[in-house]
């Protein structure tokens, strides 16, 4: 259900924050440093999902003083929403896999099916290998699919947003990471 800028307001003024800008900062800084010493020979093509991996790509690939491709795919179970449904695939990557190492790098590991489902699609489409990397892992007992191979910070099982995740569509751009008020 779609939401007001002043709605969207009221959630980031009540909300909790987790990580303020510096601490993800640093948190980009050493997935950074893990990044470089996996992948700086391998030649990698860089997947962004979109739109939720935006940020969190856009301030990680400077960070990387190798090398890469960088392309992206957009598949989300979102929507918009604040539950996740059925994997809906809108863009697959332009640039081919094939023979390809591949690091997926999205906003948030929570349960896992987004992601196992990208790196199926990957690995069908050829890739040698294919890794991911999220900026924040979601601790919580739900966990479906594959694990984040690589994450930035660990949230508890609250909803999260900030750094690329939304809520209802808004709050991408919160510097920082919040979760919502459990006041309401």
């Amino acid at each position: 259900m779609p939401i007001t800028p002043n709605e969207a307001q009221a959630v980031l003024d009540k909300a909790d924050r987790l990580y303020s800008a510096e601490e993800v900062g640093h948190a980009l800084d050493r997935l950074a440093r893990q990044l470089t010493e996996r992948f700086s020979d391998s030649d990698p093509l860089v997947l962004c999902v979109m739109q939720g991996g935006l940020i969190p790509a856009g301030m990680l690939l400077p960070r990387l003083s190798f090398p890469l491709q960088q392309d992206y795919i957009h598949a989300t179970r979102y929507a918009g929403g604040t539950r996740g449904g059925e994997l809906h695939w809108v863009v697959k990557p332009s640039i081919p896999l094939q023979g390809r190492v591949v690091l997926i790098i999205d906003d948030i590991h929570d349960e896992g099916l987004t992601l196992d489902a990208i790196v199926r699609d990957c690995r069908a489409s050829g890739a040698l290998e294919v890794h991911s990397a999220v900026l924040v892992n979601k601790i919580h007992d739900r966990k479906q699919g594959l694990s984040a191979d690589f994450a930035g910070l660990e949230v508890e099982d609250r909803y999260v947003f900030g750094f690329g995740m939304d809520y209802k569509g808004y709050l991408r751009n919160a510097a920082g990471i919040y979760a919502v008020s459990e006041d309401g």
